[in-house]
C-alpha cells in the first residue's frame, strides 16, 4: 500500500497525539501535521485524521455514556448541530485547494496549540438554575453548530472549546461538559468523515492502524494525567508542533 514506509514515524506520532490528546486535549495539532508529514495531499490528511480521531472519541464518548457523565438531551441537540456544521465545514475545505489549505493550517495550528498551552482552567461551578429548557436548547444547538463548523474546517482543540462553551455558557460541571463535548465531537467527526469519504479522501487501512495507536496513546496519558498531572504535557505539546511546523513549513518553502 502507498505510505507504507511512512508507519515507522507516523505510528509514534500519533500515539503521542492520543496520549496528549487525552490529558489537556489539542492531540490533532500533532496528528494533521504527522500525516502531512507523509506526502499525502492537505485533504487525504484531514480525511484520514478523521477516521483515526473517530475510532478514538467513539470509545471515549462511550466511556461517559456508560458512566451517565452526560445530559443526553443536551448532548443530542449539539450533536445534531455538530452534524450540520462539520458537514459544512468539511465542504469548505474540499473547495480549497492543496496550498491555501497547508497554508491555513500553518497559520492555525501554531495558534491553537498556543491557546491550549497558556489556558487557564477556571471551572464555574455555578449549577443549571434558571436555564429554562427551552434556553438550553437554543444554547446546546449554537454550541453544537459551532464548535461542528470549527471542526470541520479546522479541528484541532475541538473537544477543548467544547468543554469550555459548555462550562462557561450552559454551567455544567467539569465532568458532564467533558461528556457532553464527546459525544459532539463524536457528530462532528462522523460528519467530516463521511463528506472527506464521499470525496474520496480517506487512506482507510492507513487511518484505521494509527487509529489503534492513538487509542494505546489517549489510554496511557489518561493514567500519566491522573498520577503526575498535566504541568508537563501541555509545554511538550507545543514543543513537539514546533518541530513538526518547522518540519511542514520547510517543505511548503522548498516545494514552492
Amino acid at each position: 500500500m502507498e505510505y507504507i514506509h511512512t508507519f515507522i514515524y507516523l505510528a509514534p506520532l500519533i500515539f503521542l497525539a492520543g496520549f496528549i490528546d487525552s490529558a489537556v486535549g489539542g492531540g490533532g495539532t500533532i496528528s494533521i501535521p504527522a500525516y502531512l508529514l507523509t506526502g499525502m495531499p492537505a485533504h487525504m490528511a484531514f480525511g484520514t485524521n478523521k477516521l483515526s480521531a473517530c475510532l478514538g472519541t467513539t470509545i471515549a464518548a462511550g466511556r461517559f455514556i456508560k458512566n451517565k457523565a452526560i445530559d443526553l438531551r443536551a448532548a443530542i441537540i449539539s450533536a445534531a448541530g455538530a452534524l450540520v456544521g462539520a458537514a459544512l465545514g468539511s465542504y469548505f475545505v474540499l473547495m480549497l485547494d492543496d496550498r491555501t489549505l497547508r497554508i491555513m493550517l500553518i497559520i492555525a495550528l501554531p495558534c491553537v496549540a498556543l491557546f491550549l498551552v497558556l489556558r487557564k482552567d477556571k471551572v464555574h461551578e455555578i449549577g443549571q438554575e434558571g436555564l429554562s429548557k427551552r434556553k438550553v436548547t437554543v444554547l446546546a444547538t449554537i454550541i453544537g453548530f459551532g464548535i461542528g463548523l470549527y471542526d470541520g474546517i479546522i479541528g484541532p482543540g475541538t473537544g477543548t472549546f467544547a468543554i469550555i462553551a459548555y462550562n462557561a455558557l450552559m454551567r455544567y460541571d467539569l465532568k458532564t461538559a467533558s461528556g457532553n463535548a464527546k459525544i459532539l465531537n463524536l457528530a462532528s467527526n462522523i460528519a467530516s468523515l463521511i463528506t472527506f469519504a464521499i470525496a474520496g479522501h480517506v487512506l482507510w487501512t492507513l487511518g484505521l492502524i494509527a487509529a489503534a495507536f492513538g487509542i494505546a496513546g489517549n489510554y496511557l496519558g489518561a493514567g500519566f494525567a491522573i498520577k503526575k498531572g498535566t504541568k508537563f504535557l501541555r509545554p511538550m505539546l507545543f514543543v513537539v508542533l514546533g518541530l513538526l511546523m518547522i518540519r511542514i513549513v520547510f517543505d511548503f518553502v522548498t516545494g514552492i
